[in-house]
């Protein structure tokens, strides 16, 4: 089997609030959820339809969360319909950080989750 990117690591304060957010808000849907004991929970979220996720995980000491990206943006959420994801998301209280541009490479507007990392949502441009 070739090599493929599965889980990135996401650093949340709170399960329940970070599933909901992802969930609720970004549209992902919740692949896994189960506890691990000692206060530890597998935790995975991600677009529909597969591809890689996010793993929820709450840091050991308590620090890094809504840091991992250090100012810049930290992940890119890629879509077939920039107009429909940009205007659910935007209902659902996802706060743009701008509103959308056309650059050569796409359709795109920062936002930030709710612990203030920055994602890109991303339409790539048509070839």
């Amino acid at each position: 089997m070739p090599q493929r990117l599965a889980l990135t690591a996401l650093l949340v304060r709170d399960y329940a609030e970070a599933i909901d957010f992802y969930v609720r808000k970004v549209g992902f849907e919740l692949r896994s959820d189960s506890d691990q004991g000692g206060g530890k929970r597998w935790v995975v979220v991600g677009p529909h339809g597969g591809g890689a996720g996010l793993l929820l995980a709450k840091p050991a000491n308590g620090k890094g969360v809504g840091e991992q990206g250090a100012g810049r943006v930290f992940l890119f959420l890629e879509t077939d319909d920039f107009e429909r994801d940009h205007g659910r998301m935007h209902e659902a209280g996802v706060h743009f950080l701008e509103a959308p541009r056309r650059e050569a490479y796409g359709t795109v507007a920062v936002f930030e989750d709710l612990y203030g990392n920055r994602w890109d949502l991303i339409e790539p441009a048509k070839p």
